[in-house]
């Protein structure tokens, strides 16, 4: 098969293993051009992770910030906003959320901890699946926040779910730290 795919010639440029000169390069080979992109890959691989980390973190973290008043204690503001204002938009009509006072507590919670989680990279996908479900939720309280806000919060969710927390975490040095012999 190799002898074949080496043999291959389209609009007389050697299709196989030979070193093909790359066209307005001059001293460069494709090989050569083919190896640094592989190598700015590698790089993406390494640097997107924690940056989606943070892209993600950043927002709710900020959220969270505005639901205390200091050491578990949550703001009158944030109570309020469970109460009165935030309603769940299902199948046409409109609900109130049940349980408010314990629902903006878990939210506080989860908008401080999954963020901060998420930057150090611990328990990582677990903790963007935590931020996702809150983005569904938080689409089903306002349905006129999915292109600018939702949207882009969600794709970074699932992206960290698919690449996974990334070497720069600390989910990869338990990794490294338990999976040798």
């Amino acid at each position: 098969m190799r002898r074949i795919l080496g043999s291959i010639r389209f609009a007389g440029v050697a299709a196989g293993p030979e070193r093909v000169r790359a066209r307005g390069l001059p001293g460069r080979s494709a090989d050569g051009l083919l190896a640094g992109v592989r190598r700015l890959g590698w790089l993406a691989l390494f640097i997107a992770p924690p940056l989606l980390r943070a892209a993600l973190a950043v927002p709710f973290y900020r959220s969270g910030l505005t639901k205390w008043n200091g050491f578990l204690s949550l703001s009158p503001v944030a109570k309020y906003l469970f109460e009165e204002q935030f309603k769940l938009h299902l199948f046409g009509q409109v609900y109130s959320y049940p349980f408010p006072d314990v629902l903006a507590y878990l939210d506080g919670v989860a908008e401080i901890a999954l963020p901060v989680l998420l930057v150090i990279g611990l328990a990582t996908r677990l903790s963007a699946l935590g931020l996702l479900i809150m983005v569904g939720v938080i689409q089903l309280t306002v349905p006129s926040g999915w292109a600018n806000f939702h949207l882009p919060w969600a794709a970074l969710a699932i992206g960290i779910l698919a690449l996974g927390p990334g070497a720069l975490s600390l989910d990869h040095l338990l990794r490294r730290r338990f999976e040798r012999p």
